[in-house]
């Protein structure tokens, strides 16, 4: 069940075996992992968070993360939204700036020392009774998650850096990121471009549309698992970036004229079925 007092502060608590998130985090976030654990996928790699870790997620990026519950049989989690308004507003108060464009980790793992986990114990009776945790109540919490991440001098960078996502390297981006399901007007923004540019300079780079594209790519990487791994469909649809199983199953047999779980039980023979070459 998910418990949103309001914006800032988030206090979710889960009894599932397995559940995702949008992939596109748009503003910053400070998590703490209280039950169960988080395995994160990013540009840095895979990274494991079991309980007790405490996590700064940058804005502006894809972040696939899979929760898991751990012997407790549930997973739960602290979540501090960190976003540009409020940031902007603290600058502006406390004369706080960055010195130069944020250049470090996008996902910083932080030290839960006596001082935050006092702030964090704080927050804990509001799993009980959320509706304590008032607005105006949420937003001097959130001030201080903000005044204990600058006892890191380098995190004021990470912080305080407004700047908009700097144009990228559009052919290379695609080619890493293709497998998250995001809006393509999250693309743009991540590669540093209005949507008409993006589209334009897809289709420049590409020969086809985003959206023709996108779904090739996945589609291959999910044949991949199924016919060279031995994947499942049921464990590959969420990971190639496919909303839903029956989705993924009606693309999938569309592009390769076959079910996946047939080339799954088939993929012993691998000349029996061939995939088709565009």
């Amino acid at each position: 069940m998910q418990q949103q007092p309001q914006q800032h502060i988030v206090l979710y608590a889960c009894t599932k075996d397995e559940f995702g998130h949008d992939p596109f985090v748009s503003e910053h976030w400070l998590v703490l992992i209280v039950s169960g654990s988080s395995e994160l996928f990013s540009q840095q790699g895979i990274v494991s968070h079991p309980a007790g870790t405490l996590g700064l997620i940058r804005k502006n990026q894809l972040v696939k993360a899979v929760k898991k519950v751990g012997d407790t049989h549930t997973f739960s989690s602290i979540s501090i939204c960190l976003d540009q308004k409020t940031l902007q507003k603290f600058s502006a108060d406390y004369g706080v700036v960055s010195d130069s464009p944020y250049v470090g980790e996008l996902n910083v793992i932080m030290d839960v020392d006596p001082v935050m986990k006092s702030y964090f114990d704080s927050l804990m009776p509001y799993f009980a009774q959320p509706e304590k945790l008032t607005p105006a109540l949420a937003h001097i919490k959130t001030m201080e998650a903000i005044e204990l991440l600058l006892r890191k001098a380098s995190l004021k960078n990470f912080l305080f850096d407004f700047s908009e996502p700097h144009k990228l390297y559009l052919e290379a981006y695609m080619n890493r990121h293709f497998s998250y399901n995001v809006p393509l007007a999250q693309f743009a923004k991540l590669t540093g471009r209005s949507l008409s540019a993006f589209k334009r300079d897809f289709a420049v780079i590409f020969r086809s549309t985003p959206e023709r594209w996108l779904q090739k790519k996945k589609l291959e990487m999910a044949y991949f698992l199924i016919a060279q791994k031995k994947r499942k469909p049921s464990d590959v649809y969420l990971e190639t970036g496919f909303e839903n199983l029956s989705h993924f199953s009606i693309a999938f047999k569309k592009q390769y004229g076959v079910n996946p779980s047939v080339l799954l039980r088939n993929n012993s023979s691998p000349s029996s079925i061939e995939c088709p070459q565009d």
